[in-house]
């Protein structure tokens, strides 16, 4: 396996392949971390995937990893929903760099753990050309959960930055992205979800709400998603998690 530190753009990334031929086309996967991690916090997924046979991407989140700006923990939280936005709106470059250096073979995979599984849901309602899709602990209820997230903020006696109308505006763009209004944006594509049942960070109602819905989208192809429920786990993918949702990616996208 080989790891290379490369710089794509202006993007810090972790290019990962099963051996020294880096630049044969291989199924590929893009894989986003979670909030306040880097992508060298995801090389166990990328190992996983690479004794696949797989060329894994792992890029560094904005104001994360080698993107650090020194901002505080609340610092970056309140900027949350930029950061997810920033990464959906990367992916597409991501996407025909591989292409440009003839890389994949057919469209690649994506996926995420925490925040990066926020981020592929979100990206799967405005980019037809993802193949397969493994969403670690991740939410689509974007409106819902920027709203949640809000409140909480001003319980705690924060004073958010924006004004009414900025957060309107917010909550608007969010709902372009939102899974549950973009159901039919799936496509019967394949997705593996994987959420604990005691996840306080990111609540597994909602994500299994969105799973339930989604399988009525799936009638024709009922094997293409998968939720995997941990009863006993919170916010942390366990190793059976982990290596079910790389055998997954591997499957789909070597098909």
């Amino acid at each position: 396996m080989r790891v290379e530190r490369q710089i794509w753009g202006h993007i810090p990334l972790l290019h990962i392949t099963p051996n020294e031929d880096i630049e044969a086309p291989l199924p590929t996967v893009i894989f986003f971390h979670g909030h306040m991690s880097a992508k060298e916090h995801n090389l166990h997924y990328a190992y996983q995937l690479a004794e696949k046979g797989l060329r894994v991407i792992l890029p560094d989140a904005h104001l994360h990893g080698e993107r650090s700006e020194g901002l505080d923990g609340v610092q970056i939280s309140l900027r949350f929903w930029e950061i997810v936005l920033t990464s959906i709106e990367e992916l597409s470059f991501l996407h025909e760099e591989i292409h440009k250096q003839g890389l994949a073979v057919g469209e690649p995979g994506v996926g995420g753990t925490s925040m990066g599984g926020i981020t592929t849901l979100g990206a799967m309602a405005v980019y037809p050309w993802i193949r397969a899709a493994a969403v670690m602990m991740g939410a689509g209820n974007y409106v819902e959960l920027a709203q949640a997230q809000m409140t909480q903020y001003e319980s705690r006696g924060f004073q958010l930055p924006i004004s009414l109308e900025e957060r309107q505006q917010m909550l608007s763009t969010l709902a372009m992205f939102d899974s549950e209004r973009n159901l039919t944006k799936f496509n019967g594509r394949p997705v593996y979800f994987w959420h604990g049942e005691q996840d306080v960070t990111v609540p597994f109602e909602p994500t299994y709400r969105l799973f339930k819905d989604l399988k009525k989208q799936y009638e024709a192809v009922p094997d293409n998603i998968v939720f995997k429920r941990e009863r006993e786990v919170g916010h942390a993918v366990n190793r059976s998690g982990m290596l079910e949702a790389t055998e997954w990616l591997a499957k789909h996208l070597a098909e």
